[in-house]
């Protein structure tokens, strides 16, 4: 039996992103024990020309939202990206994860072959199948801005394992 857009794509983006969450919730305990305000995380980053953790966090919201909304045809929420502490950006994850939960299995699955075009930056777009947007495009935007915020976090100290990225506080 083959597996299905619903099945594929919904709980991936919210055990993942309540993966995230545990992560930032080590970060404040982090934070908290080593006596600094855990605000400081986030205008991290790894290198001067990248984002920082703020918006890996706020992007890898988009992506799972986005993601599924454009699949679905169902509209996303906007977010205002105005989140300046960790609670608040564990506020957006949960705002996410709410928000992916109101998409019915069936808004999905069917829609493999479905035309999905999207923007590539400001001034260009791009059309894929949902199957292959999917698998090429928003899982591994939505991986790679989740796994930045673990590495900006795990290189500022916060006790990090692959643990924590992979079961959360179900490890």
């Amino acid at each position: 039996m083959s597996i299905s857009m619903s099945s594929a794509s919904l709980p991936t983006f919210k055990t993942t992103l309540g993966n995230l969450s545990h992560i930032l919730d080590k970060a404040i305990a982090n934070a908290q024990a080593r006596k600094f305000d855990p605000s400081v995380l986030t205008q991290c980053r790894l290198a001067p020309d990248m984002l920082p953790f703020t918006r890996q966090v706020q992007m890898a919201c988009d992506n799972a939202k986005n993601g599924v909304a454009r699949i679905s045809g169902v509209a996303a929420p906007k977010f205002e990206d105005t989140e300046t502490t960790l609670e608040e950006l564990k506020a957006r994850i949960q705002k996410t994860i709410d928000y992916l939960a109101t998409v019915r299995p069936e808004q999905l699955d069917g829609t493999e072959d479905k035309s999905i075009t999207f923007p590539v930056g400001p001034d260009s777009t791009r059309t894929m199948t949902g199957e292959a947007y999917l698998k090429h495009w928003a899982f591994p935007n939505f991986f790679f801005h989740v796994t930045t915020a673990y590495a900006i976090l795990r290189h500022n100290g916060v006790d990090l394992g692959k643990k924590d990225y992979l079961a959360g506080a179900n490890a």
